[in-house]
């Protein structure tokens, strides 16, 4: 792989007068047909771009420890306990890495070939893009029976779990909208970025695929960084951020529901006991406390291992086998959950609820880092047409009407960006 600071890659277009911006290569990518991926770690400004130069993008074992660089998407339907499953995660090789500050590249690596030649020379002809346009307000599709089916699901799940037969589940739903043109990806990647500064933001187009899935998830699922550190994250529970006047609410005043406390525990004992299915003790547990993420707060736990210290160097790869699905987007116990999902939802999650983020992406001066993590406030853009996802994690104490209000709370995390 060719590397420096700034690669050739992009010199011929600077000797236009502009550097290449994150839209450039994003244009360049979806002309090309090429899958990309653009995102920005939480509390962070840098962002950074992939594009991989297969056309078809690999389906692989999720594995951390063995993968180059690149960029990991999973749908939801990915239970890859052991080796033995089939791979079923995309996996977007790297062949493009770049990074941005102030929309200007301050590092690019390229796998040199043809495709790569390709790309260069198209890169070179693309027209200056404004990626801050305004985003036309779509149109919402009606469904006059989606809120009193989702109604009667929860109502038959609370008494399925007042009978014992399983603790949590979470079901989902979907909103569309009517575009009248493709909206502009990068237009609302920025927008999600300047709204929601301690989110994961992403924005992953799988031409094959004919979609485009953009999200601002608050969901840390694994994450091992260049020094080794594993985290991970239990985060339930959720309420407004805004008091009815609209101000925003003190996180060290939030109130939570018995409901929302058992429904967070759930979730961080799911975590706890694989720590206990792989025998590791040495783990730090933080929280549970109240954690703002966005137009929303949640109740938030933090746990994190230093690999190096418990000399468990694959413990990121075999958490995230133990973990996905985890509770937070799927239930207790697990099988029995999806079950109840699969017979309940009239939708297919895809890529939803599934998993995304880097793995081992660094410069040549900083060691690899992957930072994983779970797929919720999202949308899945297909030409004009966006269809929303949104899931509330139901227990016995469940009221069916307030969970459809939850799910109309999520769908605004990014429905407020698209329609401001």
């Amino acid at each position: 792989m060719q590397s420096d600071n700034v690669s050739s890659i992009v010199s011929t277009t600077h000797s236009s007068g502009r550097w290449p911006s994150p839209v450039d290569f994003w244009e360049t990518a979806r002309t090309i047909g090429l899958p990309a991926a653009l995102w920005r770690l939480p509390n962070q400004q840098t962002k950074h771009l992939i594009v991989s130069f297969d056309e078809v993008v690999p389906r692989v074992s999720a594995d951390l420890e063995e993968l180059p660089a690149g960029f990991l998407v999973s749908p939801f339907d990915n239970f890859n306990s052991d080796t033995a499953s089939p791979a079923q995660t995309l996996f977007l090789r790297a062949d493009i890495q770049a990074i941005f500050s102030d929309a200007e590249p301050t590092h690019v690596t390229v796998t040199p070939g043809e495709t790569a030649d390709q790309f260069s020379d198209l890169l070179a002809k693309q027209p200056e893009h404004n990626s801050h346009v305004s985003l036309v307000a779509p149109t919402p599709i009606a469904d006059p029976e989606a809120e009193a089916q989702y109604i009667a699901n929860v109502a038959e799940a609370v008494s399925a779990m007042q009978r014992g037969e399983f603790r949590k589940v979470v079901l989902s739903r979907t909103k569309q909208l009517q575009f009248d043109d493709a909206p502009n990806a990068v237009a609302l990647f920025d927008k999600l970025c300047k709204k929601y500064p301690t989110a994961f933001i992403s924005a992953v187009s799988i031409p094959e695929k004919g979609q485009i899935w953009i999200s601002a998830t608050p969901e840390r699922l694994v994450s091992i960084d260049a020094n080794g550190i594993f985290q991970t994250n239990a985060l339930a529970g959720t309420q407004s951020a805004f008091e009815s006047d609209g101000t925003m609410k003190r996180p060290s005043e939030a109130m939570w529901s018995q409901k929302e406390i058992e429904e967070q525990a759930l979730v961080s004992r799911y975590i706890i006991e694989c720590f206990k299915r792989i025998r590791l003790r040495e783990y730090i547990e933080e929280g549970p406390k109240t954690v703002v993420a966005g137009n929303l707060m949640h109740l938030g736990s933090s746990f994190t291992v230093d690999t190096q210290a418990v000399r468990y160097p694959q413990l990121g790869t075999v958490m995230l086998r133990l973990l996905h699905p985890t509770s937070a987007v799927c239930g207790t116990p697990r099988d029995v959950a999806v079950n109840f999902i699969r017979q309940h939802e009239n939708h297919d999650r895809d890529l939803y609820s599934g998993f995304l983020g880097p793995v081992n992406t660094g410069t040549a001066s900083e060691s690899p880092a992957s930072d994983l993590f779970v797929h919720i406030r999202c949308m899945k853009l297909e030409g004009t047409l966006a269809t929303l996802y949104a899931g509330a994690g139901l227990t016995e104490y469940s009221v069916p009407e307030r969970e459809w209000q939850e799910t109309e709370l999520k769908c605004q995390t990014l429905l407020s960006v698209i329609i401001d």
